[in-house]
């Protein structure tokens, strides 16, 4: 994975003022994590469940505070009732999802959540914005961010396999 989209995302991050990200411990968010988790100013919270990252980031909102998320697509099934929350009530919402069951994958039980994240989010109001160059996902979270934040709505950033690249726990 390249540390300078990681680094750029957290730049962002930061210029946008997001006080508090929820997360689901994961390889493919372990860099962006590391840096939330050591950054006084940023409250980060690891979650037991993504759903409760769904509470979290409406609590903040609520609160004053911009908040975001991040998880693994495996995870997008636990929000999903969750999320009426969101729509109900017109809270912003910023997720940003690792793949899996994508580019190489070597555990098929990934793939039957990797290949129905995206209609999933979509079918529970989530506007769905995918990044599949590591060139392209900083400018993809930050538009994002000012979607979600300016209008009140959930967006998710789906971050492609092939991006963070093949697991192989075969090594």
């Amino acid at each position: 994975m390249s540390k300078d989209w990681v680094q750029d995302v957290y730049s962002t991050i930061k210029k946008l003022d997001i006080q508090q990200v929820a997360y689901v411990p994961d390889a493919g968010h372990s860099q962006l994590i590391t840096l939330c988790d050591a950054d006084p100013d940023i409250h980060s919270v690891s979650l037991t469940t993504e759903e409760e990252g769904v509470a979290m980031l409406g609590g903040a909102w609520l609160g004053g505070h911009k908040a975001m998320m991040l998880i693994q697509s495996s995870g997008v099934g636990n929000c999903i009732n969750m999320l009426a929350l969101i729509q109900e009530c017109r809270m912003p919402f910023l997720v940003i999802v690792t793949m899996r069951g994508e580019w190489g994958e070597f555990n098929p039980w990934q793939c039957p959540m990797g290949q129905s994240t995206q209609a999933a989010l979509e079918g529970a109001g989530v506007f769905v914005v995918r990044a599949d160059d590591p060139d392209d996902i900083p400018e993809t979270v930050r538009a994002s961010a000012l979607l979600a934040f300016n209008s009140n709505r959930a967006v998710a950033v789906l971050i492609g396999q092939r991006v963070l690249g093949i697991k192989d726990f075969n090594k």
